[in-house]
């Protein structure tokens, strides 16, 4: 599902063969009767009701995942902001080892929204879990020595840094169930077949056979890059760290 745009070549080719293969077996019997086919009608729009019922409910999932990953993007460069200012409450030394490695810090996290290469990915992940134990160490050093409520502000500031990237890597794992995925393509192949099926052999059927398909094929495509966080089109640029990264340059 990293892939939205193989989503929608994949689902269009198997939604118009679905349409295709249920004219297939309308053209091999006889021509449904009046009653025969309002009962058709009924199933086909309670099918239909329910395949609209499921992508809407994934399209509502997929964005609140992408609204998740916003809100930590702008969670995790507030925690950074404020331990860089409450470095101040360090001895000098300490403090400007806290701010230095914070600089470092806050690059690998603009690099980790930035990549889409999994070995870079790799690296990005390597450096970010080195950089938090050296700040770890960098505040733990200071409050063991000389341990004072001023220190604890600048000790309970990096925790928050360090929790905030574990929720933002949380969200970004957080995707839609394969199940959902699976769900839906069952739905709509069910849908395309009924299409097909209930065509009349007297009237223009390649409109039909290739609205819906094409449709069905857009949502996917739409909740599949909505919800995949890094080969999507649409992603969540780190506009907030970016920020802070130009605010630290001109400090």
């Amino acid at each position: 599902m990293n892939y939205p745009l193989l989503i929608f070549v994949l689902s269009f080719l198997l939604m118009w063969l679905s349409a295709s293969l249920g004219a297939y077996f309308q053209m091999r019997r006889r021509d449904l009767e009046e009653p025969e086919r309002q009962d058709l009608d009924v199933v086909m729009a309670a099918t239909l009701t329910l395949l609209g019922l499921i992508i809407g409910f994934s399209f509502s999932m997929a964005v609140s995942r992408y609204d998740q990953r916003k809100n930590y993007e702008e969670a995790e460069a507030n925690a950074i902001g404020t331990e860089y200012v409450r470095a101040d409450l360090l001895p000098p030394a300490d403090g400007e080892r806290v701010r230095a490695l914070l600089r470092k810090y806050l690059d690998q996290r603009v690099l980790f929204y930035k990549t889409r290469d999994l070995f870079q990915l790799q690296q990005v992940n390597a450096a970010t879990a080195q950089l938090q134990s050296d700040l770890w160490s960098a505040v733990r050093a200071p409050a063991e020595a000389k341990p004072t409520p001023v220190l604890a502000l600048a000790v309970a500031g990096m925790n928050d840094v360090l929790n905030s990237q574990g929720y933002t890597q949380a969200a970004w794992w957080n995707r839609i169930p394969l199940a959902a995925w699976m769900m839906m393509a069952a739905i709509a192949i069910c849908c395309n077949l009924l299409i097909g099926y209930s065509a009349h052999r007297t009237r223009p059927r390649a409109v039909r056979f290739f609205v819906l398909p094409l449709v069905v094929s857009i949502s996917f495509f739409l909740i599949a890059d909505i919800d995949s966080p890094r080969r999507g089109v649409i992603r969540v640029k780190p506009q907030n760290l970016l920020s802070l990264s130009q605010s630290f340059n001109a400090h």
